[in-house]
């Protein structure tokens, strides 16, 4: 044997930028390869929005991973300036799209404040039951999602099969099956429809059923199980600096929830479950998104009975004006927590308006989840990881 090798015995790459790179060697020696950058996006079925993520490739396992945000930026917080409060609930629905009814909320909620005004019982009532049927909404979308994602594609047809039934009824309390707008400053737009209670308890059992549907789907799927248990694993440690919350920050052990931690609404006087995983790991974050349905189902339960008559708005001058001032209100969206520093000069609009969204954190640290695993876990990973691209732009 000669002391040099020959190009067919070395995979020499013959031109090009690998020119000189050995890519295999014959004689039992280390195998020396080239890294690999590879865009993953703009535009990409596995990503719920226009997400970029660049990843730089040793083999099969990637070092790095970049985020790259920006498609889908439409100025939100600048637009709310320019609009009474009135015109920004309208706004609000659009920056998580599956969690309209929650992100209107916040707005209210900080505008009622500073107003020192005191929302009726019923409209508080009412508004626990639409956040949790709007929770219920959101987190069915990445149920069927993530199964899809895996090569699993009956648990979305389940999936829209309640979300269809969901939306139909918020529909005809709110007249809108995406974008609802039926918050108000002072309240809700108008009372529930007759018959609504009613729908809504019989629509409970469907949801129980479909998640108990959905376990027998997937947790008795051993390439589901193979695929998300110990694949991406998210201490908890980790996921409190990078500010991650909701689902994701519940599946690494850290039982933090704002509906208990300070408490709006009617959730002060209801049991609120808060359910924790126990590795952090892409299986445990799918798991806490079930949990969170049936606790969801539960707290509508508590509410159904504890709903009381009476009016269900405040009755507002033509224009709303809050007082000069600060505040931040946070609530718990479906994705995690949503805040909101409305800052006010005393006009009918704010002087500013910024906004805590909790996709915005989720993303950021996939660049810790993604490093050193494998391409092949990459996919499992970003979908397990609960985000909304317009909630991060916004």
């Amino acid at each position: 044997m000669t002391d040099t090798l020959s190009e067919r015995d070395t995979g020499v790459l013959p031109g090009g930028p690998g020119e000189g790179v050995i890519v295999n060697v014959r004689d039992g020696g280390d195998i020396v390869t080239q890294d690999m950058n590879l865009n993953i996006g703009p535009q990409h079925p596995a990503t719920h929005g226009v997400l970029r993520v660049v990843i730089d490739l040793d083999g099969e396992k990637i070092s790095r991973a970049t985020p790259v945000i920006g498609y889908m930026h439409r100025g939100f917080e600048k637009l709310a300036e320019a609009r009474d409060y009135r015109q920004i609930i309208a706004l609000v629905n659009r920056h998580d799209w599956l969690s309209a009814f929650n992100n209107e909320l916040g707005v209210c909620m900080s505008v009622e404040t500073m107003m020192e005004m005191e929302v009726p019982d019923r409209a508080q009532w009412i508004r626990v039951i639409m956040c949790e049927w709007n929770r219920i909404l959101n987190h069915l979308m990445f149920v069927g999602s993530f199964g899809l994602e895996l090569g699993a594609i009956t648990p979305l047809f389940f999936a829209f099969r309640e979300r269809e039934d969901v939306q139909h009824l918020m529909e005809s309390a709110t007249g809108g099956r995406l974008h609802f707008a039926y918050n108000r400053v002072g309240g809700v737009k108008e009372d529930l429809p007759a018959g609504f209670l009613q729908a809504s308890t019989k629509m409970i059992k469907v949801i129980r059923q479909g998640t108990t549907q959905y376990r027998d789907l997937l947790f008795g799927n051993e390439i589901f199980m193979a695929r998300t248990k110990g694949v991406g694993v998210l201490p908890p440690d980790v996921a409190m600096e990078f500010g991650v919350t909701g689902p994701t920050l519940q599946a690494t052990g850290v039982a933090e929830d704002s509906r208990v931690s300070q408490p709006y609404a009617k959730y002060g006087e209801l049991d609120v479950p808060v359910p924790v995983g126990t590795n952090g790991d892409s299986y445990d974050r799918f798991v806490m998104l079930l949990e969170r349905i049936d606790a969801s189902t539960y707290i509508i339960d508590q509410a159904l009975e504890g709903i009381t008559a009476g009016a269900c708005n405040v009755k507002l001058p033509k224009i709303v004006k809050a007082p000069e001032g600060e505040i931040y209100t946070r609530t718990e969206a479906p994705l995690g927590q949503l805040g909101y520093y409305l800052v006010s000069d005393g006009k009918k609009n704010p002087w500013r308006l910024k906004m805590r969204t909790p996709s915005f954190y989720n993303v950021s640290m996939m660049s810790y989840l993604l490093q050193d695993a494998l391409l092949s876990d990459m996919i499992a990973i970003l979908g397990s990881v609960f985000f909304v691209v317009g909630d991060v732009d916004r």
